[in-house]
């Protein structure tokens, strides 16, 4: 018998009802909830259940004392709350009846503290049994259907449809990596250009680490090819046969210009994301068994330190700059990174979000990551740890990229069809370790279930092992579902808002022979001389004569070069060409006016947003101990709240921009207790810019000591700032996630003018 407490989504105070604990997940049943209906497909998880493999620490609060609890401690007092933190920031608060037997609270404490633990490897398998392994289950999972509306890439009938839908008539599909014989990383079928045969191409996987040799990724309405490749083999003998086939995979069907983009310089690198990921963790979630939390005035100041914004910029700005060079048209955009897994998913991903309206759609969406990250080869298994026992591979490169579409979705909300409803699902679900999406780190590991293709030879890479099906599993279990059948996780109406309404997207322009109408583009260098290679790094271009290695006159050693070469002259007609579409793209609130040019986001720090919905949602459990309400007993925050409301009613009142009758206000007895903020110098506002649609109040991140402020109602203003004094006074305001004009295009409401300000002349009455 507990009673949980729920969060602003759900309406906050308190929700009666019975914890138990199983193999799989913590699960709370509401005192007064809806029987469960036997007729209904089974759910995973319920609208108030935890997965135990979700849950990162488990902190009991007693009388006047808190305490984590592990497998091996033990209680000397009865706890009185349980907190569950979570892997994905959510903070889960019971609060134990006091009819509740003592020894109940301690067997359900230990219970949850020894499961929740995984102890070994094999620990994954019991929880994919417990969550998977009923008959029931099975049976209903082997009669599930793949959703039919989005493209899996796991065919070379899905990549010639995506041939298709983006036009680009000079590729096809190769096999030449059915068995994973040419590399383990990549997946059974990739894009090259038509003119390269098999046999050919089967030369050019040795040049290239790990095996990963340029291939298509997407196609620009106005022509550009977008590519993918790791970095150059160093002390690979290069002949004049490997040569033309290198270069004719690099170039694809554009015979003119190629652009390689250097990511491994300018983005972070998987330690600095985990780092940065780790320190925002803390600061959002504090540490309750220490009582340790950030002071209010320095709040802002260590999230700056985090650099988990710093991080999704430069993948923004990064991403930008390609979308700006593929709009160009008539060239290869290639993107290199040392493997090719981390980076080269985020930013590849990011330039067709930024480009194409189809991968703004729930189903483009879920498609574009299962080409660019699936199929790609990420380590979602190592950088996720699911086990929890190798910390160096541990990075999380694809909620990184969840963010930097969130920011998207935050300053051009009418652009996306998918909600942040959606995103904030998919970061939830990336921390359960039950679907085939994210349990594997190429799809050759995945193939392991079912397949046995025995031992192959070849004279690249030698005699390989055989695909072996997972002695771990039954042959007859039907395979895990992928995250993308989310009937397994959410009810109908938590799906219902995974999409908003969007105006149809009007076709491109045709396109012929590859070019968009046959003509070059006005910004594009014309003296550009056929086969010209240029590197992009830290937003300058560069001809250095090492690239490709295979040019270079010395023994073919590959160094990376940044300096400018004087006597080419393409690369400042590239340099203008870059510096031209920024400076007329003109991207206001609802984006750009054709639906095919890029979306440029603002990238200043004022116009960045911290992802409240997903970092802060578990801030107020996690820094707040708290109490039941009661009729005689009110929540000091909310008691706080109320006085708060109670001055901004007053403070409205006696502006000289109020109403003449303003509405009663029903004044109580101010409380001894209560720390009002009577200094309005010293504030700090953590709310966003006006969104399009109504998300709640925004709050700033709650702490043990940080004042919990309400919006005015619709009818009062605000007081005029002392002395008159524009933003420039001494008022210390500090604003988190951007000005509402920097995002949104309408005036703020709550603006009034001083009684002596002259205002324009209208013809309007």
């Amino acid at each position: 018998m507990v009673r949980k407490k729920l969060t602003a989504r759900e309406g906050r105070g308190w929700m009666s009802g019975t914890l138990f604990c199983t193999h799989f997940r913590v699960a709370f049943v509401p005192q007064d909830g809806p029987k469960p209906d036997d007729n209904t497909d089974p759910v995973l998880l319920g609208d108030h259940d935890v997965a135990l493999a979700s849950i990162e620490k488990v902190v009991v609060v007693g009388p006047n004392r808190t305490k984590l609890v592990s497998p091996n401690s033990s209680l000397k007092f009865t706890p009185e709350e349980l907190l569950l933190y979570c892997r994905d920031m959510r903070v889960i608060c019971f609060l134990f009846d006091r009819l509740t037997p003592d020894a109940q609270v301690l067997e359900i404490t230990y219970t949850i503290a020894k499961t929740y633990q995984p102890l070994k490897p094999g620990s994954v398998l019991s929880f994919q049994n417990a969550a998977l392994g009923s008959v029931e289950m099975k049976q209903f999972l082997s009669n599930r259907r793949r959703d039919a509306r989005m493209n899996w890439f796991d065919s070379a009938s899905d990549w010639e449809q995506e041939l298709e839908r983006c036009g680009a008539t000079g590729w096809r599909v190769s096999s030449v990596n059915d068995r994973f014989e040419m590399s383990t990383s990549l997946s059974r079928f990739i894009v090259v250009p038509q003119k390269v045969l098999d046999t050919e191409l089967k030369k050019s996987f040795a040049h290239f680490n790990e095996g990963r040799i340029p291939r298509w990724c997407w196609r620009h309405p106005r022509g550009s090819d977008l590519l993918r490749m790791s970095i150059f083999q160093n002390n690979i003998y290069h002949e004049k046969d490997d040569i033309r086939n290198l270069e004719m995979v690099l170039f694809g069907c554009q015979n003119s210009l190629c652009v390689v983009v250097e990511l491994g310089d300018e983005l972070p690198s998987p330690s600095d994301i985990q780092l940065a990921h780790s320190r925002l963790r803390t600061l959002c979630l504090g540490d309750v068994s220490t009582s340790v939390s950030v002071p209010d005035d320095k709040w802002l100041s260590t999230l700056e330190s985090t650099h988990w914004l710093d991080h999704v910029r430069l993948c923004l700005r990064k991403a930008s700059e390609v979308a700006c060079l593929l709009r160009s048209g008539h060239l290869t955009v290639a993107l290199q990174e040392p493997e090719d897994r981390d980076m080269s998913c985020v930013v590849s991903s990011l330039v067709q979000v930024m480009s194409d309206p189809h991968c703004r759609s729930q189903h483009g969406f879920q498609s574009l990551v299962q080409k660019e990250w699936v199929m790609a080869g990420h380590r979602f298994y190592s950088r996720i740890n699911y086990h929890r026992d190798n910390d160096k591979e541990e990075a999380p490169v694809f909620l990184l990229f969840l963010d930097c579409v969130w920011q998207l979705w935050f300053q051009f909300p009418s652009r996306f069809q998918l909600t942040g409803d959606f995103l904030l699902a998919l970061h939830d679900s990336i921390h359960l370790p039950l679907f085939s999406t994210f349990l594997g780190n190429c799809q050759r590991e995945r193939c392991k279930r079912s397949q046995n293709l025995g031992q192959s030879y070849t004279p690249v890479n030698g005699w390989r092992d055989a695909l072996q099906p997972d002695s771990s599993s039954d042959p007859s279990d039907p395979p895990l579902p992928p995250v993308w059948d989310w009937a397994l996780q959410y009810s109908a109406d938590r799906r219902a808002c995974f999409t908003q309404p969007v105006p149809p997207t009007p076709p491109p322009q045709p396109l012929l022979n590859g070019n968009l109408n046959m003509k070059l583009d006005a910004h594009r260098p014309a003296d550009s001389a056929p086969g010209s290679v240029f590197l992009l790094s830290r937003g300058s271009f560069t001809c250095p004569g090492n690239l490709p290695p295979w040019r270079s006159s010395a023994s073919g050693v590959y160094k990376k070069s940044h300096r400018r070469a004087p006597s080419t002259e393409n690369v400042p007609g590239l340099e203008r060409l870059l510096k031209a579409w920024k400076l007329t793209a003109t991207c206001g609130p609802q984006g750009p006016a054709d639906a095919y040019e890029p979306l440029l986001p603002l990238l200043l720090v004022p116009c960045m947003g911290l992802w409240r919905e997903c970092y802060l949602r578990g801030a107020l459990h996690a820094q707040a101990f708290s109490h039941p309400v009661t009729s005689n007993h009110l929540h000091p925050v909310e008691r706080l709240a109320q006085e708060v409301q109670q001055l901004q009613d007053k403070l409205a009142q006696l502006s000289p921009g109020a109403d003449l009758d303003p509405p009663t206000v029903t004044t109580e007895p101010r409380h001894a207790d209560a720390n009002l903020n009577q200094n309005t110098n010293n504030a700090t506002f953590l709310f966003s810019a006006s969104k399009p649609r109504s998300v709640g109040k925004a709050a700033p991140p709650p702490s043990s000591n940080r004042h919990v402020s309400r919006a005015p109602p619709p009818t009062a203003t605000p007081a005029p700032r002392p002395g008159g004094k524009d933003l420039g006074g001494s008022n210390k305001h500090t604003f988190l996630f951007g000005h509402s004009s920097v995002t949104e295009g309408r005036a703020d409401p709550r603006y009034h003018p001083p009684p002596n300000a002259k205002l324009p002349k209208s013809d309007r009455p």
